[in-house]
């Protein structure tokens, strides 16, 4: 990696996710349709990263299905250039065979990787809503404060070997706890991880670690440690954190993630209106701090992808 370029900050856009609900924003990405606009507009507006899952058209659950991430991954990939990240995390319902299927199929140049088993709660939020626009959400967001996500060892080496060695994608490797860095590292010192590795420290999910700045530090010093120059990092916060961390991580060097997978909002209890909306915002930020925003030629060198004409979509 050449210093320019891997100084230049990538913007992620975490399009839909798993975590919210349709009722909780309409602005909420469901349809395939929605979904293929929803990644135009953020690519457009400077998301050189498109971050995709899945959502069953009728109800907007989340689902694993190969043939509805079809219906969105070749149009998208059609019409911009920008590098499309498919999930491995699917949602804590899923298993892994199911997680794995869709990005099996597409082989794309990117992929998330959760380095842990954890908590994943996101049970709070239920008593936010008195009805709900569809029946499954209510138990969906209560539960889950009784399932774990689970990525055993076993599992993120199977998800390495299948998915990297085997079909050449990259990973954005997803650190909630400081010692899923420690996990990478791991994989890295037996050459199961190659670099340059892509590592997005998420703050303020219940079960990973709380969203307070001197984490963030402690994190990329952490990770400075471990893997020197050999990575680049992301940052990703949840809810009111995500613009303030996005922030921190763009002056400390980083990159920043936001999207409605993420926050619902674009400032204080107002909701967003589109995905495009937070990139517009946290692209605004980048340009007054004077800090060039990469493209997506400029993340595929930086990250050393394979390359948009040797996926499967």
């Amino acid at each position: 990696m050449t210093t320019s370029v891997s100084r230049k900050a990538i913007i992620t856009c975490a399009i839909t996710g798993a975590v919210h609900t349709p009722t909780m924003s309409p602005a909420l990405p469901v349809t395939p349709k929605e979904i293929v606009d929803s990644s135009l507009a953020a690519a457009k507006a400077g998301a050189a990263v498109i971050h995709l899952h899945a959502r069953d058209p009728v109800d907007g659950r989340p689902t694993p299905r190969p043939d509805v991430f079809m219906e969105f991954l070749p149009e998208i990939s059609a019409r911009t250039d920008a590098v499309l990240n498919i999930t491995t995390g699917g949602s804590t319902r899923m298993t892994l065979e199911e997680r794995l299927a869709a990005p099996l199929q597409a082989k794309p140049e990117l992929c998330s990787l959760n380095l842990g088993s954890m908590n994943f709660v996101f049970s709070q939020m239920a008593s936010k809503y008195d009805t709900w626009k569809h029946a499954w959400e209510k138990d969906y967001v209560e539960g889950s404060d009784n399932v774990i996500f689970r990525n055993t060892f076993r599992d993120i080496d199977g998800i390495l070997r299948q998915l990297g060695h085997q079909h050449g994608a990259r990973f954005e490797f997803e650190c909630y706890d400081l010692g899923h860095l420690y996990t990478l590292a791991d994989f890295a010192d037996r050459k199961i991880a190659q670099p340059p590795f892509f590592v997005q420290m998420i703050f303020g999910v219940r079960g990973g670690i709380g969203a307070d700045p001197a984490h963030l530090t402690h994190m990329k010093r952490t990770a400075d440690k471990l893997f020197g120059n050999d990575y680049v990092f992301s940052v990703m916060a949840a809810g009111r954190h995500q613009i303030p961390f996005a922030t921190q991580s763009a002056v400390m060097g980083g990159s920043v993630r936001v999207g409605l997978e993420d926050s619902l909002f674009i400032a204080r209890r107002t909701l967003a209106e589109s995905n495009e909306q937070q990139v517009g915002k946290i692209k605004r930020l980048l340009d007054e701090l004077g800090i060039e925003v990469a493209t997506p030629d400029d993340v595929r060198s930086m990250l050393q992808l394979k390359g948009r004409s040797n996926v499967g979509f």
